[in-house]
């Protein structure tokens, strides 16, 4: 189970750093991803820079926090980072977004996270 617990939270901040990456570099088309399109070259595009700062650096506290602090300041971490997926869950829900996005990508993400998170406290 440690084997699984650690691969999952790294694979976990790994795709938080590619999100943010992505967010700072193709904003348009990870809006549209993300599920609720954006011009970034409007209003919009500090929003979506700052959603990629955002989840690039969840990435990193993660990676350093499973590094530096271990297993159970991780599963803190990712139990509180649940939040963020189920926020954006309602985000995309309430901008008129699919509810097949919605659910299908973030609400999913918050339970990947949760039970990583479930998984690291076990260890």
């Amino acid at each position: 189970m440690t084997v699984t617990a650690y691969t999952l939270a790294v694979v976990l901040n790994l795709f938080c750093l590619f999100l943010g990456y992505r967010f700072l570099f193709r904003p348009a088309a990870s809006a549209t991803g993300y599920g609720v399109p954006a011009d970034p070259s409007g209003d919009a595009g500090a929003y979506l820079t700052v959603k990629g700062l955002r989840d690039g650096t969840f990435g990193v506290v993660g990676l350093a926090l499973l590094v530096f602090a271990g297993a159970g300041a991780e599963a803190w971490f990712m139990l509180c980072v649940a939040l963020v997926p189920l926020g954006d869950t309602l985000v995309v829900l309430r901008h008129g977004g699919a509810k097949a996005v919605a659910f299908g990508i973030h609400f999913a993400t918050a339970a990947v996270v949760l039970i990583c998170a479930g998984l690291l406290f076990a260890v």
